[in-house]
């Protein structure tokens, strides 16, 4: 399974259309907020399953977070922003903990990260439009026989 991951898109349809640009192979794409409502762009270079919460700059009635199965592991997805990750890691990594999550996707940073800690991937795609760390990206994950294999792709 391969699971593509973007943030911070923020309107921006140029960048929108480059990350879609490698979404040939992705079986999932998880939208973590700050304009979800490029979906709508999205789905023009996409059509497969897409997953989405709201960011901070997004309608209140789209869910902050979620929870759920994909290739056999538990994801939890949030956008960041409740859990002051532009400061600290520790709120997030005690959520994670709670719910057992094998995964967890956050953005707000605009800061691409990939840690393992305690058993938990924590994976931040970075912004789509507008990076704080070198270059624009987004996140790609391949789960192949149980195993989680994360990795950045800058555009």
């Amino acid at each position: 399974m391969i699971i593509s991951v973007m943030s911070d898109t923020h309107l921006s349809k140029h960048y929108i259309k480059k990350a879609c640009s490698n979404l040939t192979n992705v079986d999932v794409l998880i939208h973590l907020g700050d304009n979800v409502q490029d979906i709508d762009e999205i789905k023009k270079y996409y059509n497969g399953e897409l997953i989405y919460i709201r960011g901070n700059c997004d309608d209140e009635k789209i869910p902050s977070e979620k929870t759920f199965l994909l290739g056999g592991k538990k994801f939890f997805i949030t956008h960041g922003d409740r859990y002051g990750v532009k400061y600290s890691m520790m709120k997030l990594e005690y959520r994670a903990k709670e719910l057992e999550a094998d995964i967890v996707l956050f953005g707000h940073t605009h800061i691409s990260q990939i840690d393992f800690n305690d058993g938990i991937w924590y994976i931040n795609p970075g912004s789509v439009s507008y990076p704080r760390n070198a270059s624009n990206s987004t996140a790609y994950i391949e789960i192949v026989d149980g195993e989680i294999h994360p990795k950045i792709n800058n555009l």
